[in-house]
């Protein structure tokens, strides 16, 4: 059955656990979809996962949209979110409408992501009026790093854990279906769950939320050199993969692959003929 906001909003009134993965491509999106998983998330995260970039800040709208309609294609059942890129909705009201209505017809969005509390109200409930529904991000806002001073756990004195709780409140007033909670302390997470009507998605910020999101790449451990805290790893991919590719690599040098069972076969008369 498809995943939509309403399932989002059954789940937290009965108290179910809503599972969220990223996918940045067709293969990984059929896997994640088939495996039951509520939503995909294409996330900025491609920049450092896919494209080898150093943080968030230099994905463009142009690549959100072709990762994207990719994913897109993947999905029969899960709900679909993609990341609005840095600087596609901070410059104006109206072109965050434009760039979230983009996500939607050009690359099959169910629904778009934004970061930022109070100070983006506006584009959330622009985008939202326009029939396009939004998921805020709060806590570590990877589009923010350089304000942020790092990649670091928010929310851990008086004045920042505060803040937290008000923008909170005020992306759910401007119209937020779900709030993505990213390296927030747990006790602090409960608090703002156990406050607002929509569900949370956590990530880095304990149980306590209505749901999880992990970056795919990360939980199937795919670059061992990557190992947040908050992450855990559900298979050990990229020394499989590293296996794979040494052996295949060992094995046309030494002339083992391919062997006849991977050949096609031609009759000797007809070879003799061609001479």
């Amino acid at each position: 059955m498809k995943n939509t906001v309403t399932t989002f909003q059954k789940a937290k009134k009965e108290g179910t656990k809503i599972s969220m993965l990223t996918a940045y491509d067709y293969p990984t999106a059929k896997l994640i979809d088939e495996a039951g998983v509520n939503s995909v998330l294409v996330g900025d995260s491609l920049g450092n996962v896919i494209l080898g970039y150093k943080d968030t800040l230099s994905v463009t709208m142009e690549d959100m949209i072709h990762h994207g309609a990719a994913v897109s294609r993947g999905i029969q059942n899960a709900l679909l979110v993609i990341d609005m890129p840095f600087m596609s909705y901070q410059t104006s009201v109206y072109d965050a409408v434009i760039n979230a209505g983009r996500l939607v017809k050009e690359a099959g969005a169910n629904a778009v992501k934004l970061e930022g509390g109070e100070s983006v109200c506006p584009q959330i409930k622009a985008i939202v009026e326009a029939g396009i529904p939004v998921v805020a991000h709060l806590g570590l806002t990877p589009q923010s790093v350089n304000v942020l001073g790092g990649f670091k756990a928010q929310g851990k004195d008086e004045k920042t854990a505060r803040k937290l709780t008000l923008d909170a409140r005020a992306v759910e007033a401007a119209g937020a279906f779900a709030l993505v909670l990213e390296c927030v302390p747990s006790k602090l997470a409960k608090l703002i769950t156990q406050s607002l009507s929509i569900p949370t998605i956590g990530i880095g910020s304990g149980n306590v939320c209505d749901g999880q999101v992990l970056v795919s790449m990360d939980m199937l451990g795919v670059f061992a050199s990557v190992s947040p805290k908050f992450v855990k790893r559900y298979a050990s991919l990229g020394e499989l993969m590293k296996e794979a590719f040494s052996t295949y690599h060992r094995e046309v040098q030494s002339g083992t692959f391919p062997s006849s069972e991977h050949e096609f076969a031609i009759s000797d008369e007809l070879i003799e003929r061609l001479y």
